[in-house]
């Protein structure tokens, strides 16, 4: 029992590629050229604005489903290169650990990132603005 629970522990540890960056961090980031992509719904983008420069490709509708497909043919109109940086943004910092996963461990992209507290915890509540439709 003791070495599935190891096994299982350190394939977690597998898509490492993949981390946060702090609010700082992200700035920095911008200020190189670094493409965001916001993966908000179109209602989130309306109320809380997106960070200047972002693109916006909503990957998972309301309830929850999503198309692979459709945002990859999207994603990769942006993004040419799998070893181009990327930071993913949603409101939270939830749905972007589950799209960098998939980044990462299934299109294999080597920099991808998400912005730690998606953009209510770790851009508008430090004050940082937005830009609304």
């Amino acid at each position: 029992m003791k070495k599935l629970i190891l096994i299982l522990l350190l394939s977690s540890l597998a898509f490492a590629d993949f981390s946060s960056l702090s609010t700082q961090q992200v700035q920095e980031e911008i200020k190189k050229g670094t493409v965001l992509i916001d993966i908000r719904r179109p209602e989130e983008w309306k109320q809380y604005g997106v960070i200047e420069g972002s693109h916006k490709i909503t990957f998972f509708d309301a309830m929850g489903k999503y198309d692979v497909n459709a945002w990859m043919a999207q994603f990769t109109q942006i993004v040419k290169d799998r070893n181009q940086p990327v930071i993913l943004v949603c409101a939270h910092a939830n749905r972007t650990k589950v799209v960098g996963k998939f980044l990462d461990e299934q299109v294999k992209m080597k920099n991808v990132y998400d912005l730690e507290g998606g953009i209510n915890y770790g851009w508008i509540d430090k004050g940082l603005p937005t830009v609304k439709d």
